[in-house]
């Protein structure tokens, strides 16, 4: 499989390590607008895109990927008000896309546990619940895309939670995040349940990015000659 990166900073690099890895070839590498123009061959000649750039560039490097009818995985985070127009555009154009918050196994192993007990801690109401999110001094985005997708989950499962909030707070019908960004923090994520009697805690820690890169190309692996908008439910089942 030929594979173009498109924004190779150290997710980039790890998505070449494991590419090679498993074999594939790596035919353009795209960081900037000059590379478009350098690097055009290679991508012209390549079965599918990963991008882990920017959130400034991704809907741009998306749409060049859509024009070039290329399938293009994102692992991209802090765009995701623009994903339903994505979803649209692939669908009515019959694009091959693939989008998750987050390629490791384990996250989204975590995304069901969540659910999971969010459904069993409903009936309780003397729990309320937070959550907590480290990551890297590097990460724009607060919260993480993670952090967005457990959040929204619990609340959906909640009935005495309406919303979220990046901060500490007293409201009730809002869940409180906590997001740090500390050193070289690969990603933390914590969901606390507490009662005034005790407290239930679960929490997934990366320890480096691997996981991430090893998630995105087999998605494109299994992105290739399918057609539509896919997640990571989709490569799990």
């Amino acid at each position: 499989m030929k594979i173009a990166i498109l924004g190779y900073g150290k997710m980039g690099e790890q998505v070449e390590i494991v590419a090679l890895e498993r074999k594939h070839k790596v035919v353009a590498y795209i960081d900037s607008e000059e590379d478009w123009k350098k690097q055009a061959e290679g991508f012209a000649s390549a079965d599918v895109a990963i991008d882990f750039s920017m959130p400034s560039v991704v809907m741009e490097n998306i749409r060049r990927c859509f024009e070039a009818h290329k399938p293009v995985v994102v692992g991209t985070t802090g765009w995701y008000d623009k994903l339903p127009e994505v979803e649209r555009q692939c669908r009515e154009q019959g694009q091959s896309f693939f989008y998750a918050s987050n390629f490791s196994l384990g996250v989204n192993l975590f995304f069901r546990l969540n659910r999971y007990l969010a459904k069993l801690m409903a009936p309780h109401a003397e729990y309320d619940v937070s959550m907590e999110e480290i990551h890297h001094t590097s990460k724009k985005d607060a919260p993480s895309g993670t952090a967005i997708v457990l959040a929204e989950d619990i609340i959906a499962a909640l009935p005495h939670k309406d919303s979220w909030i990046n901060k500490e707070n007293d409201n009730r019908a809002e869940l409180s995040i906590t997001s740090q960004r500390l050193g070289s923090q690969v990603g933390t994520h914590s969901v606390i349940y507490t009662s005034p009697m005790d407290e239930i805690r679960i929490t997934h820690k990366s320890f480096n990015r691997k996981a991430f890169a090893l998630g995105a190309v087999t998605a494109a692996e299994f992105l290739v000659g399918k057609t539509g908008f896919f997640t990571m439910e989709d490569l799990l089942a």
